[in-house]
């Protein structure tokens, strides 16, 4: 049965995916209500678990007290649920996608006219090309929605993720660029980017710890 996390949770797993937010943010990236994640992050910045940050950067952010409670509780979780295997077992079946998406948003970006030269930047004026690399992209979002499926069996949390990647894909075909790789928009690099990470924090991985694997 899909468990779901409490909203104090999600909120502190809100700003461990994007680091420095603003409270839209995080409600777009957990579904928690605005109002309800205000008022958690008053008692987050109350509690010593989260800070304010002004500057170039401006929002909320753990502090290393809220990174450790928020570890905690990531991990009590999935012990109290069960679940562990299959978050991990569904962890590994993204690893073997993930290449493929980075190498698909290096095409995007980067075109190799000449196999003996240099790449370019892709000005996207060959929409035959482009329309190519996102066929590439939707065949890598073929198998990846069942990934996030199974993940939303197990914790409801993730079961933001295959709409989202939908979503992103879906403007890509009708015609915004900018909702390939884009990282200031909710784009489908983006979004692929914070299950990744959703993924290392549920399971207490670091991507160093990843990539010596």
């Amino acid at each position: 049965m899909t468990a779901p996390s409490d909203t104090r949770t999600l909120v502190l797993h809100g700003l461990r995916l994007k680091g420095v937010a603003e409270p839209p943010a995080i409600a777009e990236a957990t579904g928690v209500d605005l109002a309800e994640v205000q008022d958690h992050l008053a008692a987050l910045v109350a509690d010593g678990l989260v800070v304010r940050r002004e500057g170039r950067l401006s929002g909320y952010a753990l502090t290393p007290a809220g990174r450790a409670e928020h570890s905690r509780r990531l991990s009590e979780e999935l012990d109290r649920l069960g679940v562990r295997e299959e978050v991990s077992a569904a962890y590994e079946r993204f690893l073997a996608h993930n290449r493929d998406l980075l190498e698909v948003c290096t095409a995007w970006q980067l075109r190799e006219d000449d196999p003996d030269g240099e790449p370019v930047v892709n000005d996207h004026t060959d929409p035959d090309y482009d329309a190519k690399v996102i066929e590439r992209l939707a065949e890598i979002d073929a198998e990846i929605q069942p990934i996030c499926a199974d993940l939303a069996r197990s914790l409801a949390r993730f079961g933001r993720y295959g709409p989202r990647l939908t979503h992103a894909l879906e403007r890509l075909r009708s015609g915004d660029k900018d909702w390939f790789t884009k990282p200031m928009i909710p784009s489908y690099h983006t979004i692929w980017f914070e299950l990744h990470e959703d993924l290392l924090a549920t399971l207490g991985i670091d991507r160093e710890q990843e990539a010596a694997v």
